[in-house]
Formats: structure tokens, sequence, C-alpha cells
């Protein structure tokens, strides 16, 4: 059997602690705060970052550099067989694309899979605990990325963005349309699936906006995978900066969803970058048929 090692990137929001507690590997998403390079929960916290934006810092996203990412890899193979690599959506960053390239070099061919099942924040962390749970069950790096790719649609993200401000600043909406809603106190209901971000909402209050989101994810479990109950989902929080929020949708979403272990986990730096604080979001994630 295949000694296989799982890495994914810091979108996932499963921290280096988290990580060396299930036995992977983190990579660390870089980015640039006043054009000083920072590594997400190496050189920064949630804290500070959240204290940089607060002084209208500059922030900017990047990605791993190819060499440090290829180096990652020889150094894993050292000790497995093969490995897991499950970046952020591909829709949602270039870095997922460098990567497969990368992969496809004689040195990584058979050894490294690259698996882009259009994933981000909770539903990524969720498709690294299936692929060790795979592994375990000593399924090899081929079948495992089948299996996740399988899955890459089987997944809903919807998100409450608390200000205008980041998304114009990062190019997804103009000025004008920021002003506009920032006037009219318009809080947006984004959507992911797949590899689309879109806007599914707009709203005004907190209490709409997490109304509108669940909602929608019941639409989704009923009308797209007609599982009302949800008995073959994951259900899971993302939030920005603050949990207070995200711990009271929680005990709501558990009245919803009796049974369910509802996961919470905060929206990675990169992420935060581009939707700022204050954000909240409900997903869904369906378990793998093998898992059950």
């Amino acid at each position: 059997m295949s000694k296989i090692a799982i890495i994914t990137d810091s979108n996932s929001g499963i921290t280096q602690d988290e990580a060396r507690e299930l036995g992977i590997q983190v990579v660390p998403m870089p980015f640039f705060v006043n054009g000083e390079t920072f590594f997400e929960d190496i050189s920064m916290t949630q804290t500070e970052f959240y204290d940089y934006l607060a002084q209208d810092a500059d922030v900017m996203t990047s990605q791993p550099s190819p060499e440090a990412l290829t180096e990652l890899w020889n150094n894993t193979l050292k000790e497995y067989d093969e490995i897991i690599y499950i970046p952020m959506s591909s829709g949602l960053s270039s870095a997922c694309g460098t990567a497969m390239m990368l992969s496809y070099e004689e040195e990584f061919e058979g050894k490294v899979f690259v698996v882009d099942n259009q994933r981000i924040s909770v539903t990524q962390r969720q498709s690294v605990l299936d692929a060790i749970q795979l592994a375990e069950k000593g399924y090899d790096g081929a079948k495992i990325k089948e299996i996740l790719l399988r899955e890459k649609f089987e997944s809903s993200i919807y998100i409450m963005v608390d200000t205008l401000s980041y998304l114009k600043k990062g190019g997804r909406i103009t000025a004008a349309a920021a002003a506009i809603g920032t006037v009219l106190r318009i809080k947006p209901v984004l959507q992911i699936q797949g590899e689309k971000l879109d806007a599914y909402a707009k709203v005004k209050t907190l209490k709409q906006a997490k109304t509108t989101m669940l909602r929608a994810v019941r639409k989704d479990l009923e009308e797209r995978f007609h599982d009302p109950a949800g008995d073959n989902f994951h259900v899971e929080i993302a939030y920005t900066a603050d949990d207070t929020e995200a711990m009271k949708l929680r005990a709501e979403l558990e009245e919803e969803f009796p049974g369910h272990d509802i996961v919470v986990n905060p929206l990675s730096l990169s992420v935060s970058c581009h939707i700022g604080p204050g954000a909240l979001a409900i997903a869904i994630s369906k378990v793998v048929e093998e898992l059950k």
C-alpha cells in the first residue's frame, strides 16, 4: 500500500498546529502588507492582520512560489510514495493552475496529484479530511483524486459581506457601485458553487442575511441535492475577524439540522483581503460515498 502525504494550503482554514495534529502539511499563503511579505499563520496572526486592515493598510494577496512548492514536494517524497495536494479553487486563484503545471514535470508525474475540486475554506477543509480518511482506507493517490473530483460540484457556500469597500479594492465591483451600496447600507450575499463566485442577493441587515443564506442552503438540499434533511451533508460555517455571530449562527443551525456537528472556522487571510471583517458564511458539502 502506498504511503500517501496530504498537503493543502492555508485557504482551507487549517492552521499549522491543526495540520500537525492531523498529520498533514499546510502551505502558508503569502500576502503583502504595505509592500512587506507575510505568510499566514507563520509570520502574521489573524489578529495582527485585522489590525492592519483597521489602519487601512495596503494589503495584496499572492501565491506560493513554484520553487517553494517543488521543494516541499521533493522533501515530502523522500518519506512518502505519493502526494495529494488540495489547493484553493482554480476559479478563485491561479495558484492551483501553477501547481497543476508543476505536477506534470517528470520528477512529480504519477507521484503528485493536484486536486482542483473547486473548493475554498470549510469545504476545502472537508476535502482534506476526506482525503485523510480515504488514504487510511487504502486508496492510492490516483483514486483519491478521482473521488474528490467526482464530488467537486457537491457543495455550496453562501457568504454575507459586511462592507463593500474590500470588493471595490479588489476590483470585484466598481467604486460607484460600492458608494451606492454603502449609502443604501447594502450587505451582499455571494454564492460559490463550483468555480463561480456570483452575487446571490442584496440585504440590509445581518438577520436578513442569515435568513437568506439559510433559505438558499435549504433550497439546494431540497431541489439540487434531493436531500431535504441534509442527512448526507456536512454543514459548515466560516467567518472573518470575530466569531461572535458565527457561534450564534451555529446555535441556529444546530436547531435546523439536529444531529449535525456544525464546523466553524475562520476564513483565510488571503480570502479576507477581498471581503474584509464581519463576513459570515454557511456552507454544505456532500458526504463522500466511500466514507459513509
